[in-house]
């Protein structure tokens, strides 16, 4: 298993996934060349956050997984060794190792993007090879409605939450201001208090 942004999905996404209109950076409130940042608080094998910061964002990737640190690591370096446009993206990517429960109240980003291990599928149809081997490594993410909590009370625009597109609610989160639909996810998408109406999509 490794993180490579360079072939594959990715880099197919890269050419031709649409740009800030794409779903995710609907999602994230990503307008005309704004500048942004966006914490990703769960960063996994670090594909969203890659494509956001092709996008043009500013990228912090939180992820508590030592295993997953190293793959990331290797990843970003990969990119920076391969110089062009994806040493470009690679340099708008950080990445924190921690717990994001811990560290989201200190950073209070705009937006934060929140994408857990989903909950098992009812259906015969199997998760791809590499999420499979994501959670063998970070486990079921048992704590998600509580970092959806911190999430909310920490972002001073808009929580995004990735999840399966016929998934039941997080329970103990309110209801969503609206969401992005999918294929087979949708983003939730939660407005802070003090968003303005000028920002609402």
């Amino acid at each position: 298993m490794r993180v490579d942004y360079l072939s594959g999905a990715i880099a197919h996404r890269l050419k031709y996934g649409g740009g800030r209109l794409q779903a995710l950076g609907r999602a994230l409130g990503m307008k005309g060349k704004q500048e942004f940042h966006v914490v990703d608080a769960t960063a996994g094998l670090g594909r969203d956050a890659f494509i956001m910061a092709s996008l043009g964002a500013q990228v912090t990737l939180i992820e508590r997984s030592e295993t997953m640190q190293n793959l990331l690591q290797e990843g970003l370096e990969q990119c920076r060794q391969a110089g062009g446009e994806y040493a470009e993206i690679a340099g708008r990517m950080t990445l924190l190792c921690g717990d994001a429960k811990d560290l989201l109240p200190q950073l209070a980003p705009e937006v934060i993007y929140v994408d857990p291990m989903h909950p098992p599928r009812k259906s015969s149809a199997l998760v791809k090879l590499p999420l499979r081997q994501v959670r063998d490594i970070v486990g079921a993410d048992e704590d998600s409605a509580e970092l959806m909590q911190v999430a909310l009370a920490s972002a001073r625009r808009r929580t995004v939450l990735k999840w399966p597109l016929k998934g039941k609610p997080l329970e103990g989160i309110r209801k969503p201001s609206h969401q992005i639909l999918g294929k087979s996810t949708r983003y939730d998408v939660f407005l802070s208090p003090v968003q303005t109406a000028a920002e609402k999509p």
